[in-house]
């Protein structure tokens, strides 16, 4: 499957659709010049020059970052993918996610974001989010416009995470792998984005109480790393905004 590489956003002002640039390997998105929704700040984010060294994305409970430090070079690496639904004059962003099998063996029934575990014919995370995204929903790597990256996060369950993010359009048709996808929905981005939606609560964890963060939409509950990465996400937006 080939892959896609990062793409560097143009803006033009004073607009809220999404145009093909004249310049190869460029994608033009018309935003407002004042940036005013969230998905014009995520826009704006991912659009600025930043350092190759992301800021990891870290766990709400400090014990967990230790005892996943301390494991670091055991790691599997992985990637998953960030869908955001364009944002246009019908239609408000979205977040596609995934309610994982009861029949997985790593985190079934819990709410993720589609991805998994790097193959030795992924050429970077992005190739190995962009097929995961493929098999595990029916969306094809030619209908994500890569706009960036978040920090890697480590997982007490043995993997390093890569968060990819992309761009889609809206009103896609998915199909789940039934054996790794019990359902597929979407969660408004404004929600996503906005950081006091996110509530800490506790689980136990190898006998021992852990804090976690939770979002909850309809009756969707969405916690763990999930959470933890859409919150990272939220923040960073945020950080921009008040800047």
């Amino acid at each position: 499957m080939p892959t896609q590489s990062r793409h560097f956003l143009l803006f033009e002002f004073n607009k809220v659709d999404v145009t093909a640039s004249t310049k190869p390997g460029l994608i033009a998105i018309e935003t407002s010049k004042s940036g005013s929704t969230p998905y014009h700040s995520l826009l704006d984010y991912f659009s600025r020059p930043r350092a190759d060294a992301l800021e990891p994305i870290a766990h709400p409970d400090s014990s967990i970052n230790k005892m996943v430090d301390s494991r670091n070079s055991s790691l599997r690496k992985a990637a998953v993918l960030i869908p955001i639904t364009r944002l246009d004059c019908d239609n408000e962003s979205y977040i596609v996610m995934t309610v994982r099998s009861e029949n997985l063996r790593s985190h079934a029934g819990q709410i993720s974001l589609p991805g998994g575990t790097r193959d030795a014919e992924d050429a970077d995370d992005i190739a190995t989010a962009l097929r995961e995204s493929e098999e595990e929903i029916g969306l094809p790597a030619s209908k994500v416009e890569v706009i960036g990256k978040l920090g890697d996060m480590a997982l007490p369950s043995g993997f390093h995470i890569t968060p990819i993010v992309g761009l889609i359009q809206p009103g896609l048709n998915f199909t789940p792998a039934v054996e790794e996808v019990a359902d597929i929905f979407q969660v408004p981005l404004n929600l996503v984005l906005d950081p006091n939606a996110y509530k800490a609560s506790f689980m136990t964890f190898n006998d021992v109480e852990r804090k976690i963060l939770e979002l909850h939409y309809e009756d969707y509950r969405i916690w763990g790393a999930t959470a933890a990465i859409l919150y990272h996400l939220a923040m960073q937006v945020a950080k921009l905004r008040t800047s």
